[in-house]
């Protein structure tokens, strides 16, 4: 069975063919990275009219690199939610025209569980119960996952997302966008103990995340101390520190979600999954902690319509579909 992922959520356009959920066969990404560098995140407007620009060539893409022709799919799915509506419009609308003409099966699939998916399109998939830390961009989120269709979210960022931090800090440093892959790279062979940044925790709900008091500690930081900027080392310092700060952030809420659902296994995907500093300390604490970790490849990591179209399989062969009237949603 041949399922046509399309994912639209945010500044990529991608399309995906994916076989029996766990084959891919073709995977075709066009970012947005160079268009949305000049104004230092994404702009919900260029997004979406880079989207229509980009989302046929895309789709064929991966039809043909997947060697096949539109009538040889079995269905398509499609990114309904959560995502900038505009950008989340352009894929949605292609994937109905697709769906009606070739009366194919069509079903909107949850951008974050599609992230989750991931995961089982590795060689060794993870087992069910599992828990998901999805950290991306616009969303950190954890997930106690028994199956493709039992999801319970466990827990969530409260404010600012991980990779919106990432973000906003590099922004604070004049390091350009996307402001994760330019802290990961400065942080390289910096002390991060240098600076005494917050671990922000919310006592009473210890799985809820919060990222904006430590993107503010460091506002507060430059703004007490601008020679920091003017210091190389300093600078190497900062990002280092940061880093190290939303890492462990991130690994003490995924290990108190593994103690408190009992789960033997995490599974950590979404584009800030592909930080090699956070992949080292996940596999460091999994080494010590025994529980099983499943990482995917970077690849993966980021938005992409494979995720999309193995979900989408599943929900197919659950029985559901988007009706044509089935519209998008931002949050969720």
């Amino acid at each position: 069975m041949m399922i046509l992922g399309i994912e639209s959520s945010c500044d990529e356009t991608a399309a995906a063919v994916v076989a029996d959920g766990r084959t891919v066969l073709s995977s075709v990404v066009a970012t947005q990275f160079e268009l949305h560098a000049a104004y230092g995140g994404v702009v919900p407007e260029i997004a979406a009219r880079r989207h229509l620009e980009n989302i046929l060539p895309v789709i064929q893409g991966a039809l043909d690199q997947a060697g096949i022709a539109l009538p040889d799919l079995d269905g398509l799915a499609v990114t309904q939610g959560p995502g900038l509506i505009g950008a989340l419009l352009i894929g949605m609308a292609a994937a109905k025209t697709l769906a009606f003409t070739l009366k194919k099966p069509l079903v909107g699939v949850h951008h974050l569980q599609a992230h989750i998916m991931a995961a089982f399109l590795t060689e060794t998939p993870p087992e069910f119960p599992f828990v998901a830390l999805v950290v991306s961009g616009g969303h950190t989120n954890l997930y106690r996952v028994a199956g493709f269709r039992e999801m319970a979210l466990l827990g969530r960022s409260r404010d600012d997302a991980a990779g919106e931090a990432f973000d906003k800090v590099a922004k604070l440093m004049a390091l350009g966008y996307p402001g994760g892959v330019r802290i990961e790279a400065l942080a390289q062979g910096g002390k991060d103990s240098a600076y005494r940044l917050p671990r922000p925790r919310i006592p009473e709900e210890p799985l809820t995340f919060s990222f904006s008091g430590l993107k503010t500690a460091v506002a507060h930081l430059l703004k007490q101390h601008p020679e920091i900027l003017a210091d190389d080392r300093a600078r190497v310092n900062l990002a280092a520190s940061f880093q190290a700060a939303v890492v462990d952030c991130l690994t003490s809420r995924a290990l108190l979600a593994l103690e408190a659902t009992g789960c033997p296994r995490l599974v950590v995907c979404g584009g800030v999954a592909a930080n090699s500093r956070l992949r080292l300390a996940l596999t460091t604490l999994s080494r010590a902690e025994g529980f099983e970790l499943c990482l995917p490849p970077l690849h993966l990591c980021g938005d992409n319509a494979a995720m999309v179209a193995a979900l989408g399989y599943r929900l197919l062969q659950a029985g559901e579909r988007l009706d044509l009237a089935g519209d998008v949603f931002s949050r969720g």
